[in-house]
C-alpha cells in the first residue's frame, strides 16, 4: 500500500462545499467551553457534510485562533449561528421541523447503536458542556435523548470524541 498524497484525495473546494448537498443534521453546542472542542466539531461537521453548527451560551464563535487550530478552516466552510440561549435554538429548530436530540445519559434514552433514523426527517443533536453536560432545561425541550453505550469505568467521553461518533452514525444513516 502507498499512502495517498493530499493532491490525490480529490477533496471539495470551500466553494464547492458551500453548494454541496448536506445531510439533514445540525449540531448544537450547549455551553461548550473548550475552543479546541469547538474547532474539532467544525472539522468533523465539514468531513461529514453537516448543514450547520449552532454555538450557544458561552461557546466561543469564529474567528478565533484556538478554534482554527483544530478546525483548520472548517469554521469557514460549515455554516454557523450563535444563540445566547440554547433553548431558543431548540425552539427555532423545532419550528423548522427538526427532530431535536440531546446526547446525554438520561432516563429513557435510546442507545446510539439501537437508533434508527428516518431519511425523510431533519435532525439536530445537542452536545453539552464538558463538565455539566446538556442542561436539564434543554433536555426538557428535546424530542429524544441519545446515549452512547460505554463499557469501561468512565461514564463520559470528550465532546469532540462524542461528536465524531454521533455525526458519523447520523451520516451513515442519512447520506444518500
Amino acid at each position: 500500500m502507498r499512502k495517498l498524497k493530499i493532491t490525490e484525495l480529490n477533496r471539495l473546494t470551500p466553494e464547492a462545499f458551500k453548494t454541496s448537498n448536506k445531510i439533514p443534521l445540525i449540531v448544537v453546542l450547549d455551553h461548550v467551553r473548550s475552543l479546541h472542542n469547538v474547532g474539532s466539531v467544525f472539522r468533523t461537521s465539514d468531513a461529514f457534510l453537516v448543514e450547520a453548527v449552532y454555538l450557544c451560551g458561552i461557546t466561543a464563535c469564529p474567528p478565533h485562533p484556538e478554534i482554527h487550530k483544530t478546525a483548520l478552516g472548517a469554521e469557514d466552510t460549515v455554516d454557523w449561528h450563535y444563540f445566547k440561549d440554547t433553548v431558543e435554538a431548540v425552539e427555532k429548530l423545532k419550528t423548522e421541523g427538526y427532530t431535536v436530540c440531546a446526547i446525554e445519559q438520561a432516563e429513557g434514552s435510546v442507545m446510539l447503536d439501537k437508533l434508527v433514523l428516518n431519511k425523510d426527517l431533519k435532525y439536530a443533536v445537542i452536545l453539552g458542556n464538558e463538565v455539566k453536560g446538556v442542561q436539564q432545561t434543554v433536555i426538557d425541550s428535546c424530542d429524544i435523548c441519545i446515549e452512547i453505550p460505554q463499557y469501561g469505568t468512565k461514564h463520559s467521553l470528550n465532546v469532540s470524541v462524542t461528536s465524531g461518533i454521533v455525526i458519523w452514525d447520523f451520516f451513515k444513516q442519512l447520506h444518500s
